[in-house]
């Protein structure tokens, strides 16, 4: 069966954020002619609402089922927001395409009775909301009179958790309210170099089969380069430092009208002190150039900053088991 008259299945989380971003894929495959269908999941992070995401301890959080089920072929590619994904690919999958990256920022979401246009504008003492580790790190370096407290769930959910008193602001990825049609609710950007978002982030996905040619060679077609550049940067600088959601890392390749690309990174502990930043100019192998920003950040103290937010993270796991 050819691969333009066979109906592809795609695997997605099921929250209105996944499955926008599956349409998406959608409506591209679409465009050149190939059909398909959703397949849809909850994943263990989905579930797991009632502890923070770095005290389940485990890789793979929201991708886990997918990938799984790819693999045995009960779907033929699979859509994740790629700072989901963790940075080594599993046996037999691999990340063929990425569309175009939405706003790679994070963004502050005021609750509307807060008064504060910027982050140093709330409240002393102000509550924010964030389930990030390398969100919550930046905060209290930035904000150290503030209360950080959990925040899980799917966007609406912690919108919802928001306006009804839990946190006076939130911390959100800026690209998941874009594509949910919510970006009225953005007070104002976080925004590099001040502030650092995830590696990866805003970027969609697409994961399929590295048997299958068929499908492999369709939907690297999606495939927006300058975009799986950028990501590819940020997300080796993040394996070179063993990066994952248990330690709060930041990273970003800006590009400026120039077209002069610059690799930021960050490390942090986990209460926003010691921080370390540093800035790279990225050369014509962007894997190279993550490596030696690391090797940087490294020679300044960063393993032992990781060593250490790693061995708490994984305590308080632990007690929670």
């Amino acid at each position: 069966m050819s691969t333009a008259s066979r109906l592809l299945k795609i695997g997605t989380r099921s929250s209105a954020l996944a499955l926008a971003q599956a349409h998406q894929v959608q409506a591209e495959l679409t465009a050149i002619g190939v059909t398909s269908e959703l397949v849809t999941y909850t994943t263990v992070g989905d579930r797991r609402l009632d502890v923070a995401l770095t005290a389940i301890g485990s890789k793979g959080l929201f991708t886990e089922e997918l990938e799984r089920d790819l693999r045995d072929g009960v779907t033929d590619l699979c859509v994740h927001s790629l700072k989901d994904l963790p940075t080594d690919d599993p046996v037999g999958l691999t990340v063929i395409a990425q569309l175009p990256r939405e706003d790679s920022r994070d963004a502050l979401v005021v609750r509307d009775d807060v008064p504060g246009a910027v982050l140093h504008e709330l409240p002393h003492g102000a509550i924010i909301g964030t389930s990030s580790l390398r969100r919550r790190a930046q905060l209290k370096a930035l904000r150290p009179d503030c209360t950080v407290v959990d925040l899980r769930g799917n966007v609406g959910t912690r919108l919802s958790k928001l306006d009804k008193g839990l946190c006076h602001a939130a911390i959100l990825a800026a690209a998941g309210l874009n594509r949910l049609g919510l970006s009225s609710r953005i007070r104002s950007y976080l925004s590099a170099p001040e502030w650092l978002s995830a590696a990866g982030q805003g970027a969609i996905a697409i994961q399929v089969r590295e048997s299958d040619a068929e499908v492999s060679a369709i939907v690297a077609q999606l495939n927006h380069q300058p975009t799986m550049d950028a990501t590819t940067c940020e997300r080796s600088f993040l394996a070179a430092l063993d990066g994952g959601c248990q330690v709060p890392i930041g990273a970003l390749m800006s590009e400026s009208d120039g077209g002069r690309r610059m690799l930021h990174g960050l490390v942090a502990g986990l209460d926003g002190a010691p921080m370390l930043r540093a800035s790279l100019l990225v050369g014509a192998d962007v894997r190279e150039t993550a490596i030696a920003l690391a090797a940087q950040l490294k020679d300044a103290g960063a393993s032992a900053i990781l060593a250490e937010a790693r061995a708490i993270t994984t305590a308080s796991h632990e007690q929670r088991a």
